[in-house]
């Protein structure tokens, strides 16, 4: 699947520090005309710098956005439902799902950047109770209008959602859009319950591709304002509140790359290896 990427038009930018290590100092990285990625000199995180306002950031979601996701929230949701998979959700699914046999209420899942809640309406169909947080209005409509969910046109930050309600706090491909990633994990971090778990998916800087392709690799796009590797984003969870408990990644080699004989031994290396396109980390609060 392609990946959803906006068209580059004049917006209100202004420099960032690093997140990580509150340096000002940047190195050039990947110029792409309309926009380019540094690399802080002091820490080494990828980031645009400088940055578009979080105004004009959101205001690329609308229509087309929603078209996109209706045309891919079904392969979405089903790569979503492999990564839980892959990080262990059963075992998980199987402890909280049993609870209720004590007379507690169904387990509680939040997606945040849920676009039309393809992978909660599953998710609901197995037992659990979902809230979506989704700032394309589009798209929330849609998933409230077609799945019958409840999903909030806004983001987390305004979602006036009650502390420490739900068992899993789940964001694919959405920290690498955020203009402050550690405000979204400072919210996260309020709103799960003691016991539960937070998951997060996003392109693995360190991959494969990001070292083979540099530039041109598919995620250097305008729309993510953060490239993580596992070790940006661990120390940033830890600063936040959160420990790692297990990481994955997947994809070694894009679908439209040549050789295509390459893809799926590449795919299953870089798998093992853990140097997959994309990652996913479940993680909890830290004692």
């Amino acid at each position: 699947m392609k990946t959803f990427a906006t068209i580059p038009k004049p917006e209100t930018s202004r420099p960032r520090e690093c997140i990580l290590c509150g340096s000002e100092r940047f190195a050039p990285l990947w110029n792409l005309e309309a926009f380019a990625f540094s690399r802080c000199s002091r820490c080494g995180l990828i980031q645009q710098n400088p940055q578009p306002d979080v105004e004009d950031v959101l205001a690329r979601y609308g229509e087309s956005y929603l078209d996109y996701e209706v045309e891919n929230h079904e392969a979405y949701a089903r790569l979503e439902r492999m990564a839980l998979a892959d990080l262990g959700f059963a075992e998980i699914e199987g402890r909280l799902m049993g609870r209720r046999e004590n007379g507690h209420p169904s387990p509680r899942f939040l997606d945040v950047g849920c676009a039309t809640g393809a992978l909660m309406a599953g998710l609901v169909a197995d037992g659990w109770s979902c809230v979506g947080v989704e700032p394309c209005e589009p798209a929330a409509r849609y998933g409230r209008e077609v799945f019958g969910l409840d999903i909030r046109s806004t983001v987390l930050e305004k979602a006036d959602l009650p502390t420490r309600s739900f068992d899993i706090v789940h964001a694919s491909h959405l920290i690498e859009h955020l203009n402050e990633p550690a405000r979204f994990l400072d919210v996260a971090e309020t709103l799960i319950a003691g016991d539960g778990y937070m998951i997060l998916t996003t392109p693995n800087a360190e991959g494969f591709q990001a070292r083979f392709l540099g530039a041109k690799w598919r995620s250097a796009i305008y729309d993510h304002l953060y490239l993580f590797s596992k070790a940006d984003l661990t120390q940033l969870l830890r600063k936040h509140g959160f420990e790692v408990l297990r990481s994955i990644t997947w994809g070694g080699w894009a679908a439209g790359l040549k050789p295509r004989a390459a893809k799926k031994p590449l795919d299953k290396l870089a798998k093992s290896l853990g140097w997959g396109d994309v990652m996913a980390l479940l993680c909890r609060l830290r004692p």
